[in-house]
């Protein structure tokens, strides 16, 4: 069974257009199979964004891990007049995020391929994220703790994830690796964390 975090060569493309309006802004995304909600925008996704955008304003430089077709990384670069790096381990996926950005007025940054933060060189105010919740807790937890590694001082991590995904011992170990961990918002069993780096 294929799924979103892996890349299927054989897996036929059947793209499909998603619209997302935010404030004054409309967005076209384009999805397709092999890549994390297909179909249409993810609740946890736009959540995120929502929330992220209702709690940041300024311009920031913000890194988007596994950011699927691109929706969040694009619509933060737009809205926020921020600089986004995009990286995802789904090739098809970075394609896609690629081709939606491409003719996006206002978006800055760039998208690249990476497993985790292998190949991300650079700091950034922000990393907000998705997890991946189905390849598994050991992962997610790297998403989460070792983003903090690739953060400017004072910098915060954002994430969604649902209480029956286990986000409350996430929440748990995340606290007990000397982070600060707020829940900023939750609706309909998801919960939006924002999380700092506790400094001695």
């Amino acid at each position: 069974m294929s799924h979103y975090f892996t890349n299927d060569k054989n897996l036929v493309s059947n793209t499909k257009e998603l619209v997302y309006k935010y404030s004054s802004f409309s967005f076209v995304f384009l999805s397709d199979n092999g890549v994390f909600s297909k179909k249409y925008i993810d609740y946890g996704s736009k959540l995120l964004l929502e929330t992220y955008l209702s709690v940041e304003d300024k311009p920031l430089k913000v890194l988007d891990v596994g950011c699927g077709y691109g929706f969040i990384g694009a619509v933060i670069s737009v809205v926020n007049n921020s600089y986004v790096d995009m990286i995802d381990i789904n090739k098809r996926a970075v394609h896609l995020a690629k081709r939606n950005t491409k003719k996006l007025k206002g978006f800055t940054g760039n998208i690249f391929e990476s497993d985790a933060y292998e190949n991300v060189k650079d700091k950034y105010d922000v990393v907000i994220t998705n997890p991946p919740i189905r390849v598994g807790k050991a992962k997610v937890l790297e998403i989460l703790l070792e983003s903090f590694s690739h953060m400017n001082d004072d910098g915060t991590l954002y994430f969604v994830i649902r209480k029956d995904q286990g986000a409350l011992s996430i929440a748990k170990i995340i606290k007990e690796n000397k982070c600060e961990i707020d829940v900023i918002n939750k609706e309909k069993g998801y919960f939006i964390y924002k999380v700092k780096k506790i400094k001695f």
